[in-house]
Formats: C-alpha cells, sequence, structure tokens
C-alpha cells in the first residue's frame, strides 16, 4: 500500500492539471503560432513557464485505484497487477481468466 501523502499529493496533481490545462492548450498553440511575431511567442513562452509544475500532465503517476501502486498499473482497469489478479480469479473482468495448463 502506497504512502498516504504520496496518494493525496497525485490527487493534488491531478486537480491542477485539470485547472490549468485550458490556459496550457492556448498558450502553446500561441507558441506554435509562426504568424505572430517573436516576442509574442516569447512572452507566450514565459507565461507557460509561470504556470505551476505540477499543472503540466506528464509530471502525473499513475496509480492503482485500491492500494495507489504506482509499479505494474494496467491502463484498462485502473488497478495494479497485484488487484488484476484478484479481480481475474474472482470473475470482475469480463473476457479474462487466469490461465492453467
Amino acid at each position: 500500500m502506497a504512502k498516504i501523502s504520496v496518494v493525496e499529493r497525485e490527487k493534488k496533481r491531478a486537480l491542477k492539471c485539470q485547472k490549468y490545462r485550458d490556459q496550457r492548450v492556448k498558450l502553446k498553440a500561441t507558441i506554435k503560432d509562426m504568424s505572430l511575431s517573436d516576442e509574442e511567442r516569447m512572452q507566450a513562452v514565459t507565461d507557460l513557464q509561470k504556470l505551476p509544475r505540477d499543472s503540466s500532465p506528464v509530471r502525473r503517476r499513475n496509480r492503482c485505484k485500491l492500494c495507489g501502486r504506482p509499479r505494474a498499473y494496467n491502463r484498462l482497469t485502473g488497478l495494479c497487477r497485484l488487484h488484476m489478479r484478484k479481480a481475474v480469479i474472482n470473475g470482475f473482468v469480463p473476457g479474462m481468466h487466469k490461465s492453467s495448463w
């Protein structure tokens, strides 16, 4: 089980990412727009750099919904390998079963 503080930090990052998403998209579009002057584009770069670091989606880390484990994360279910295995064995994931041979 991950530390509660780490899981809460990830939740804050997710909220900040959502809060600044539109502003970040507009600034990046301004930076890529070649019809604008260099000064306007550089101003957009500095404005983008002034945004909080945690508002960048790159800083987010996928974690298991149940335990917060960051490794062996399955995107399909949002669970780590340990909880995914339990869910498959109990039949909670349709179309999947534990292999045996």
